[in-house]
Parts: structure tokens; C-alpha cells; sequence
């Protein structure tokens, strides 16, 4: 049954990883016509890479890798935490 259970939260977490990048993708062109309430709620990582991310005097490329890193991360966690919660609540519903 653990084996089962880290199947599970593999399948999560590279689920989590490729929504929090998709949600990224959209929500950068559409970063200034929405709100930013919608914008967090869509992506919260692109306003905390946004409030992390160092204005320091390194290239571009530094820092734009740190932001991609820092927003992707956070969307992943973020849809790791939804993913998780709707799967519990599902095996809940199942289970009675």
C-alpha cells in the first residue's frame, strides 16, 4: 500500500508541476489586463517571483532564470496543495 501512496504523489507533483507552468504561460500576457487578485489567484508564483526576485546588477539571464525558477516552484506547490486536497476529498466521498 505505500507504494501506492508515492505512485500517488509522484503523479501529483509532475501533474502540479506542469499546471503551475501552463498557469505561468498564460498568466504573463494577461498579467496587466487582469486584476491581480485574479492573477493570484491563476498564479500566485508569478506576483511572489515578482516581490522575490533581486532588482540587482547581474544579466538578464540571471535575472530572468531566478524568476522562472522562483514563479514555477510556487505554482507547482500551489497546484500540489489543490491536487492533493481534491483527491482527499474524493477518496472521502468514495469511501462512504
Amino acid at each position: 500500500m505505500a507504494q501506492h501512496k508515492v505512485i500517488r504523489l509522484i503523479l501529483l507533483a509532475g501533474l502540479a508541476l506542469v499546471a503551475g507552468f501552463l498557469a505561468l504561460a498564460i498568466a504573463i500576457p494577461m498579467d496587466q489586463q487582469t486584476g491581480t487578485t485574479f492573477t493570484v489567484l491563476f498564479s500566485p508564483g508569478l506576483k511572489l517571483a515578482q516581490l522575490i526576485t533581486p532588482e540587482t546588477h547581474k544579466s538578464m539571464a540571471w535575472t530572468f532564470s531566478w524568476f522562472l525558477r522562483i514563479a514555477i516552484l510556487a505554482n507547482a506547490v500551489f497546484y500540489f496543495v489543490v491536487f492533493f486536497l481534491l483527491t482527499y476529498l474524493l477518496r472521502r466521498l468514495r469511501d462512504r
